[in-house]
């Protein structure tokens, strides 16, 4: 495996790159990492470490990576964030994007948001209860300084929330990001309240799959359901006793890898 690092980008295997792997967050680069390494042995895999400020400015900075690194449509892999900019970026440029695989992607409407946290809070103890409230409320702080502390601190307990039974906790995180989640997720939200989000599946022309767990707090629902009505060639396969992050899953990992492998 050879590994290049530069400003807003990995680089795993031998060229041709033929996958990029985009990581969620948004403001949280690296966690797409252990895929890419898995994938590398078969494939050059792009890792594009997204770090525009508004979500304008990260579709513009993923589809510069590509067209500078890519001579041919690429197969994009977006896991939880990543699935979402992945989606918009095969609609505004879909000559682009050969497939689109959608790893356990962020809901599609809005309807389906308002479950998540309440699926967590049920998911944890009393005291990891009060330390997720705590947590939540100084991200929502002007005066709380370091809320990239705080996201390291919520990455902590959503692995307790967001798996099923997974493998000892490692963050490949390589910077938290708070003002880039911020900003970004701001901009998606408003998107996605307004249903432009959905809207734009009707300008995606390549294969859609989607893989979700079906213990990960994001109901499976807001992806499948949403995404049927829109888009023109979609798949849906929902992954058992499997969270959030299906390659850290014991009982999920090698399906997972497999749905992937085929799909590419």
């Amino acid at each position: 495996m050879t590994k290049n690092i530069m400003e807003n980008l990995r680089k795993y295997g031998k060229p041709p790159f033929s996958i990029a792997v985009v990581h969620g967050g948004p403001g949280m680069p690296g966690e797409m990492e252990p895929v890419a390494i898995e994938l590398s042995s078969q494939y050059g895999v792009l890792e594009p470490l997204q770090t525009a400020v508004s979500l304008d400015g990260q579709v513009r900075e993923l589809y510069d990576v590509l067209e500078d690194n890519i001579n041919q449509p690429v197969t994009v892999i977006g896991w939880s964030w990543g699935a979402i900019l992945g989606f918009i970026l095969a609609a505004k440029y879909p000559s682009n994007v050969k497939k689109l695989i959608l790893v356990s992607g962020g809901v599609f409407l809005k309807s389906y948001a308002g479950k998540i946290n309440k699926i967590r809070l049920n998911r944890l103890s009393r005291e990891d209860k009060e330390k997720f409230k705590s947590v939540m409320e100084a991200l929502q702080d002007p005066f709380f300084a370091n809320k990239d502390m705080l996201m390291l601190n919520l990455e902590t307990l959503l692995y307790k929330t967001d798996t099923y039974k997974p493998l000892p906790f490692k963050s490949d995180v390589i910077e938290y990001q708070y003002n880039i989640f911020r900003d970004v997720w701001s901009d998606a939200e408003r998107l996605r309240a307004s249903k432009e989000l959905l809207k734009l599946g009707k300008s995606i022309s390549c294969p859609v799959v989607a893989i979700h767990g079906d213990y990960d707090p994001h109901p499976y629902q807001g992806v499948q359901k949403p995404l049927s009505r829109v888009l023109r060639d979609f798949k849906f396969i929902l992954l058992e006793k499997c969270g959030h992050k299906p390659w850290i899953e014991k009982e999920a990992i090698n399906k997972f890898y497999s749905i992937i492998r085929e799909e590419l």
